[in-house]
Formats: structure tokens, C-alpha cells, sequence
């Protein structure tokens, strides 16, 4: 990659919870001081993610790393695994059910695990690349009986495992850059306990908070069930719950792209075009209850592409440029709040223009200095 990207996002929200704050009952996320509605970068990243995970094949090189349910270690056991790279191997022994039972109750360690046979035999396994030091003081302070115990001792003693070098590490985390999307793309921490150390990535593209332009009305709604969970509450025949919505808040977000880092990680062109295009369809496949369909949609994708990779201004000098005029500025004729976004778009200038008037969406436009503006939505 050969130039600098800064871009600004655009997307708002209507009747919906863009990002439910799980400290705060799920309530839609504010500044507390402002009253300005807020979402996560990793609200953004989740959803990006799913579109990957949708629309390419889950495996190299558009895997997703932190995707639902996986077991990260795994992924790191598989990237050693492709580069022939030895880090141990799984030592097993058999238990009865009855143990398995106790095992599965009592909860195991990081490394530890009970798998099934196709002919219904448990088996005790310690993974190759299990923390035997975390195994053993996990042992320690454990409430198992002295045979379970020496179940996991004898398996400690007889496991063949070590830690990968330095450079064994650095060619693991450049597998995982390869074969993973969201790795190359965000970055990730690969240094856990309980797999092979893969390092950590720093990721070219980074997103800020997203932040409504204006404040956000927290709206909360009572709904009934007309079923019941617990058998002591048949008579009940209902029961209640609360739900969440704002009426409506149209957000900003800036992001922007290191191009340095972007060749450490193999970031590529046609990743930023899946990136833009993941963006772009963000909530097109992300409909739910709290976000019903047509709840949420990207109003503004405007890009600044730069002739080099140092970049040929600051960023916030560019993010500057595009002024969206809130309604605490210049209040509504009729006093009413924003509810579409409709009201906002005569609102939206660049450099004192009308947005419509300096670019149109899919065109570009030489800002000169080097920087073209592309406006993508």
C-alpha cells in the first residue's frame, strides 16, 4: 500500500438501539455530560466482521479471528501446524464417565479439555501447547479428589511440549496476518497463556468512537410475553420487559488507514476495498430485534486518499473540512428535533459548500496538495 487514507463515516439510526451499554441495563450508550449519543469502534469492527464472515468463505485469507464461539488458541495451534513448526503434541488418557461428569462440573484449566469417542469413551486430554505451569497452579488451589488429581499429574509428566523462539513466534504471527482478515486488518493480541505465542499485531485501520451530532433522547418501552418461563408463574400467563430505542441520531465516525503498518500486516488495496465495500453494507445483514430493518443505514462515506505514504496533511485538518450544523446550533423553524435524515442533509457543507455541490456520491474530486476526495456514499 502506497498512500494514506482518512475518511469520515456517517450512519444513523431510527426507533433502534445502535449500541446497547451492558452496565447500564443495555440502555443506548451517552456522554453523560452532553447527552450526545455514542457507539464503540468495536460496535463497527463486529459488524464488519460479520460481513466478511458472510460474504468470503471462513478460511485463509478471510478468516475472522474473533468471530462467535471460536476458541482463539486453536487458530494459533493452526498456523503452527502450517508452517511445520513443532510445539507439542496432545497427551490422553481414559476416564471413566463418571469422572468426565466430575471434571465437566468442577470446571478444568486453560489446556485441559474431556472429548467423547465415536465408541463413547471419555478421555482426559492435555494439549500440546497447554501452559504447564498455569496447569499446575491451577492444580494446586483445586477442590478435585486425589485420584483426579493424579489423573492430571501423570498426564503433565508424560507431555511433550515447548515454547516456540523468538523467531519461531514471528513467523506465527505473520501466518495468522495471512490468514485472517480481522488480524491484519484491526491488529489483535496473541500472546495468551494458553496457546502458542503469536505475538501482537498492531492494525493499520483504526476507527474512533462514533458521536451523534446531536443530543439523543433515551426512549424506554414496556412490552409483554405472553408466556411465562418458570412453572410457578403459569397463572401469571405474561410476563414484562423493558426495551430501548432512539428515536433518531444520525453519528460520525473517523478512521483512518497507517499505510506502514498496513505493510507489516499484508494489508492490502483490495482488503480497503472490502473494508469500504464491508462498511457501506454494515447493517444490510445486521437486522434484529433491537434494530429492525431499515433502523440503521450509512448516510456518508468520504474518503481522503493521499499521493504518498506519510500523507500530505494532518487529519483533523481534513476531518475539519466537512461541517454538519446540529440542530443546537441552529434550531428546527418549527422547534421540532431532527427524525430523519432528510433534516440534516442541507446541513452537510465541505469547505463552506454545499457536500453535493463540491462532489457527488460515487465521484472524486483533486483537493490539490496532493489529496483526492472520494465520496463513496
Amino acid at each position: 500500500m502506497n498512500h494514506r487514507y482518512d475518511f469520515i463515516y456517517l450512519f444513523d439510526c431510527t426507533d433502534a438501539n445502535p449500541n446497547g451499554d451492558p452496565d447500564a441495563g443495555n440502555l443506548p450508550r451517552i456522554d453523560s455530560d452532553t447527552g450526545h449519543g455514542l457507539t464503540t469502534d468495536v460496535m463497527l469492527k463486529r459488524k464488519i466482521r460479520n460481513f466478511i464472515s458472510m460474504t468470503k468463505k471462513p478460511e485463509s485469507p478471510y478468516g475472522i479471528y474473533v468471530s462467535e464461539g471460536a476458541v482463539l488458541g486453536r487458530a494459533h495451534t493452526e498456523a503452527f501446524q502450517k508452517l511445520g513448526i513443532n510445539i507439542g503434541e496432545d497427551s490422553k488418557i481414559e476416564i471413566t464417565e463418571e469422572s468426565a461428569d466430575q471434571f465437566n462440573e468442577t470446571g478444568l484449566a486453560d489446556g485441559l479439555r474431556i472429548e467423547t469417542d465415536e465408541d463413547e469413551k471419555s478421555w482426559l486430554i492435555l494439549e500440546g501447547v497447554a501452559d504447564k505451569k498455569l496447569v499446575k497452579d491451577w492444580l494446586k488451589e483445586s477442590e478435585l479428589s486425589k485420584a483426579h488429581q493424579k489423573l492430571i499429574n501423570d498426564l503433565l509428566r508424560t507431555a511433550k511440549s515447548r515454547k516456540p523462539t523468538r523467531e519461531e513466534t514471528a513467523s506465527g504471527r505473520d501466518q495468522m496476518c495471512r490468514d485472517y482478515f480481522d488480524i491484519r486488518t484491526f491488529g489483535a493480541v496473541m500472546s495468551i497463556k494458553s496457546a502458542p505465542n503469536c505475538g501482537q499485531v498492531r492494525g493499520p485501520v483504526q476507527l474512533s468512537f462514533s458521536r451523534s451530532l446531536d443530543p439523543i433522547q433515551q426512549s424506554e418501552h414496556s412490552i409483554t410475553r405472553m408466556a411465562v418461563t418458570k412453572e410457578e408463574d403459569f397463572a401469571k400467563e405474561r410476563t414484562m420487559g423493558r426495551k430501548f430505542t432512539v428515536p433518531y441520531a444520525l453519528y460520525r465516525t473517523h478512521g483512518f488507514v497507517n499505510p506502514f503498518l498496513a505493510v507489516q500486516t499484508g494489508f492490502s488495496e483490495e482488503d480497503l476495498k472490502l473494508f469500504f465495500t464491508a462498511l457501506e453494507n454494515a447493517f444490510q445483514f445486521d437486522q434484529s430485534a433491537a434494530r429492525p430493518a431499515g433502523s440503521m443505514a450509512p448516510r456518508g462515506l468520504i474518503v481522503f486518499k493521499h499521493e504518498n505514504p506519510l500523507g500530505k496533511a494532518p487529519s483533523h485538518t481534513l476531518f475539519d473540512r466537512l461541517k454538519i450544523e446540529s440542530f443546537e446550533e441552529r434550531p428546527a423553524e418549527d422547534g421540532k428535533p431532527p427524525r430523519k435524515f432528510a433534516d440534516y442533509a442541507s446541513r452537510i457543507t465541505f469547505d463552506g459548500q454545499p457536500l453535493d455541490e463540491v462532489v457527488k456520491p460515487g465521484d472524486s474530486r483533486d483537493l490539490g496538495n496532493g489529496i483526492t476526495l472520494i465520496r463513496r456514499i
